[in-house]
């Protein structure tokens, strides 16, 4: 039974970027979010039908950022270093990833044993072209016994900010219990609702967002499908993600000490309490008083205000506050796809850094805040000569 406890109000597609043209027809939804009093899971009130977010449009690509890059080379370097001491490491191991996206995870492993799972069309003919056979579906029941029948068990499933886009989780876990070896695991990485709480980070919730997890309600949705989780890694990504690993319940030999510290982390927390996500709402209207307030304090003061990065995150923002290009010139960004269009919502303009990221600009709101190191080397010399970025995490403040 879900309980709701935050409107984010009426919200386009956080990747739809459109041009003028396709303005009067551009889908918008209710975005309400909700706690699930048996679960604990918190997830969205109703959820967007996936064809209409993951298409061949689909404008995110991890390979854009080096963050990424990096972050999926050395767990790639990692994993591939402890797979020894599992049993499946004596055959050649397959490897599936649900999720791939431009292949910045899966171009780290041999492609005669992986395997991809990616419903948007544009980066599934990248992957096959890569020599990655790829499913070009959405992840359930189906497409998981098709997998199983054409090319057997796989050992490691992996999905990175991948199965919080799920809305049906019992579906999902079920498929991925019936696909994976007996020895095998289960690794996933998504945002981490206890760094959301922590951060006050509500742009973490967009329509590709419908969960956001604690490990208190993976664990509880899991086991009631056979799976337990084993060990817990908190990783700094995205703005504080998890790390899960996972094996069949049958299979379980040992369950490391991580995943009951950050179960009572959460219970600290709170995680496990409506009261404490009402309490996260009265900030999350704070916070858009205070940025509002901010950014008309900068308008008021003859200030060029930018926005950095058209993401999704900055689609909530932008949307639930009202921000429109009275307040924020344009939006530079790296990502071909974006540029010349106009950010969903809104309809700010977006235009590469090349052309927008100058002289002119004194202050660029951080529509990539989860990137903000990545970023603050890259523009040093625009926070030498003054030029200050806005953020919203954990407070609205200046960087």
């Amino acid at each position: 039974m879900k309980k709701e406890f935050l409107n984010l109000g009426k919200q386009p597609i956080a990747n739809g970027f459109l041009c003028e043209k396709e303005i009067k027809n551009e889908f918008f939804f209710d975005l309400k979010v909700g706690f699930d009093k048996e679960t604990k899971l918190v997830t969205q009130m109703e959820y967007v039908d996936p064809s209409l977010m993951f298409n061949e449009n689909y404008a995110y690509r991890g390979s854009m950022s080096i963050t990424m890059k990096e972050h999926f080379k050395f767990f790639t370097k990692y994993l591939q270093g402890i797979l020894p001491q599992f049993p499946f490491y004596k055959r050649n191991p397959k490897v599936l990833e649900i999720g791939s996206n431009d292949g910045v995870f899966i171009k780290n492993w041999d492609y005669k044993y992986t395997f991809a799972v990616e419903p948007c069309q544009n980066f599934t003919e990248e992957t096959n072209n890569m020599g990655y056979k790829t499913y070009a579906s959405f992840w359930d029941d189906h497409l998981s016994d098709l997998i199983l029948k054409e090319e057997g068990p796989m050992d490691l499933i992996f999905a990175a900010n991948c199965i919080c886009h799920i809305p049906n989780l019992d579906e999902t876990f079920r498929a991925i219990k019936n696909l994976l070896s007996d020895d095998g695991v289960f690794i996933f990485e998504d945002p981490s609702l206890s760094e959301m709480i922590n951060n006050n980070s509500y742009d973490q919730i967009y329509d590709e967002h419908p969960h956001i997890f604690s490990i208190i309600a993976l664990k509880n949705i899991l086991e009631r499908n056979g799976l337990t989780i084993i060990e817990v890694n908190n990783t700094t990504v995205h703005g504080g993600s998890n790390r899960i690993w996972v094996q069949k319940t049958k299979d379980v030999k040992k369950i490391d000490v991580s995943v009951e510290d950050n179960l009572q982390h959460e219970r600290i927390l709170g995680l496990d309490k409506f009261e404490t996500f009402e309490r996260f709402a009265v900030r999350v209207s704070q916070s858009k008083e205070d940025l509002i307030r901010i950014l008309k304090q900068c308008k008021e003061e003859g200030k060029k205000v930018i926005s950095y990065g058209a993401t999704s995150k900055s689609t909530t923002i932008f949307n639930y506050c009202g921000i429109d290009k009275e307040l924020i010139s344009y939006i530079t960004d790296t990502t071909p796809e974006k540029q010349e269009k106009l950010c969903p919502g809104m309809h700010i303009p977006i235009i590469s850094p090349q052309k927008g990221f100058n002289e002119t600009v004194d202050y660029a709101y951080l529509g990539a805040w989860n990137f903000i190191n990545e970023i603050k080397h890259k523009e040093k010399e625009f926070l030498q000569r003054g030029g200050k970025f806005i953020t919203h995490v954990p407070i609205v403040k200046f960087i």
